[in-house]
This record gives C-alpha cells, structure tokens and sequence, in this order.
C-alpha cells in the first residue's frame, strides 16, 4: 500500500512539473511577444534584418514613368499604373540601375510583356518589348554593363550593350545555346518574389 501511495506521489509531482515547465514556457513566449509588441510601438525594435524599403528610388521611378508614358495616361486605367522594380549594379559603379516591369494588359500582350531599364538617376537607359520575367543578369559584359537574358517566345535571348545601349527588342537577339547558367541573377522575377507593386 505505501508503495502504491509512494508511486501516486511521484507520478502527480511529475505532471505538475510538466505543469509547470508548460506554464513557464507560456509565460516566456508572452513576455517576448509583449516586449516586441512594446518596442515596435515605441519605434525602437530591431529591424535590421527587415528588407529596407528605398522611398527615393521608388519616387525617381514614379516620376519618370509619369514622364516617359506622359501620352499614355489618358488611356491607361487605375489597374494599368502599377509597376515592379528591382535595383541591380550593371557596370560595378556602386550605383544601382533599375529595371521597371509591368503584369497587366496595358503592357503585356501574347508576346511579353514591356518595361524600362533606367540609371541611377532616373534616366532612361532603355525601353524593352516582349519579354517575360525574370531577367537574367549574367556574368559577362560587353561595354561595361553585365549581358542579360531575356525569355521571349519561349526561348532565351542574349542582349549586349552596344553603343551605350541594350536592345529593345530582346527576340531579335542572338538565341542563347545550351543551359542557362545557374550563376545568374534574377531580377524582375515578379511572380517568384513577389514583388511588392506600387502606383504611378
């Protein structure tokens, strides 16, 4: 008998240790999440990690898309003036270039899809047509600015800088023959990333 009443003893001192280590466990995870909660309020938790977001290139952009389709406006609804970028060094000037696209009927067609590549000031490098996303940045240059890929048309398409200028028609470009190299940089893969959209 004192056995089975010694066995009951341990087994409920057991249980309320559990008990008690849940509880601890709870309280823990609450005192965490409150003290987080209390920093972002207050504006001093760490977001270092977090992405930063650059307000200045997404204003450069607005304004000079609101330059560059200054004749299309009229036509374009509320849903067409939304666009995707993605800042990437082309030339190794420690200053980003831009690609800018766009997912939606106004600038996609059965072909592609159109967007810009602008310079770290806004200005505009080129405009390109029928491609899809993403575009690959490569490793190999040609006056300086790293070669790009383009897919149009179910096929990979290699565009070089020429005359301070990349083509705007990717499709007419040389074909890319073989495997595209795993070593290359996504830019603009609008659906992979889920790029964040914004209005112009």
């Amino acid at each position: 008998m004192k056995s089975k009443i010694l066995m009951a003893v341990m087994i409920l001192g057991i249980i309320s240790c559990q008990n008690k280590e849940k509880t601890e466990d709870k309280s823990i995870i609450k005192t965490i999440a409150e003290d987080t909660l209390s920093k972002t309020v207050a504006g001093t938790a760490d977001v270092s990690d977090a992405p930063a977001k650059d307000d200045k290139a997404v204003e450069l952009i607005r304004t000079q898309l609101n330059i560059l389709l200054k004749n299309d406006l009229p036509a374009m609804t509320k849903e067409d003036r939304f666009f995707y970028y993605e800042a990437f060094d082309l030339n190794n000037d420690k200053k980003d270039e831009y690609f800018v696209g766009f997912s939606n009927p106004y600038f996609c067609g059965s072909g592609g899809c159109s967007g810009y590549i602008l310079n770290n000031d806004g200005s505009l490098i080129n405009k390109f047509t029928v491609t899809d996303f993403p575009i690959l940045v490569t490793t190999s240059a040609s006056e300086k600015f790293y070669d790009l890929v383009f897919e149009t048309g179910a096929k990979f398409h290699v565009v070089k800088m020429k005359n301070g200028k990349y083509p705007s028609n990717p499709s007419v470009q040389e074909i890319w023959r073989g495997d595209v190299p795993k070593e290359n940089t996504k830019v603009l893969d609008i659906q992979g990333k889920k790029l964040e959209k914004y209005s112009f």
